[in-house]
């Protein structure tokens, strides 16, 4: 949901704008609960979460850039098609082989994100187009949310949070160099900062649910049951945008919540 009201922010203020807020609150927030859950810092946490935050921090720039420009029912959905394609390969690269089931579900699940995000050709969409600019935004977005799963996932266990804090530390840093090369330092008022803020703080829970998931699992296996957030974002697309929905889509969706329970089940 986080990703909806961060595109929403976006469509007001310039996308650099709206990450000069929600990627600082993220960290704070970040960094409170890192300091509750305890752990050592190992030098690992500090070097794959910051490995990680540099993939994130340029990762949300051009997703919300997308978001502001094209149809939020579309590049949501695929940009998780290549999210979920880089941790799926990387876990099989070394060697996960998940059972039949999973590997089933998986295959649905890839699937189901596609017939999600199948491109509406009338003028539901517009003004917002899913253009050639907004096609490579969205694919450099979901490569490097892809990353930033496998790259979260090295961090040690026994520093148990504090690799997110690092990863929300670095991309915080990349934000504000960008937003200071662009010259766009100003941060948002009015609705944009509270779009804004709010986004920050869905994120903190939304990174903390996702390490747990990737601990708890796979790489290749987690990595596809969370890259299946757009089923949420689309539906929030409908319901609160209007943006019209398609039989195909509606198709993915239930698609989408088979593959979900295939996958736990494997």
């Amino acid at each position: 949901m986080g990703d909806f009201v961060g595109g929403l922010a976006s469509r007001r203020v310039s996308p650099l704008r709206v990450l000069l807020v929600s990627t600082p609150l993220a960290l704070v927030g970040l960094t409170a609960t890192a300091v509750v859950t305890g752990g050592p810092i190992h030098p690992g946490a500090v070097g794959w979460g910051a490995a990680c935050g540099l993939a994130l921090g340029v990762a949300s720039w051009w997703f919300y850039a997308a978001l502001r420009s094209g149809p939020i029912s579309v590049v949501s959905p695929l940009s998780a098609v290549v999210t979920a394609g880089v941790p799926v390969t990387a876990g099989l690269i070394r060697g996960e082989r998940p059972g039949l089931v999973a590997s089933v579900g998986i295959v649905l699940a890839l699937v189901a994100v596609v017939l999600v995000s199948r491109e509406v050709t009338d003028e539901d969409v517009r003004p917002h187009r899913f253009t050639p600019k907004v096609a490579w935004l969205t694919i450099g977005a979901g490569v490097g949310f892809g990353l930033n799963f496998v790259f979260i996932e090295k961090a040690p266990v026994e520093s148990v949070l504090w690799p997110l804090m690092f990863a929300r530390l670095a991309a915080t840093v990349v934000v504000i160099i960008i937003a200071a090369a662009a010259g766009d330092l100003r941060l948002p008022s009015g609705t944009p900062m509270k779009l804004s803020l709010t986004a920050g703080m869905m994120d903190v829970g939304a990174n903390v649910a996702m390490l747990l998931a990737l601990r708890n699992s796979s790489l290749s296996l987690g990595g596809m049951l969370i890259s299946l957030f757009p089923v949420v974002t689309v539906l929030l697309a409908i319901a609160v945008l209007r943006e019209r929905v398609h039989p195909w889509q509606v198709v993915g969706m239930v698609a989408a919540v088979v593959s979900v329970a295939m996958i736990t089940a494997g």
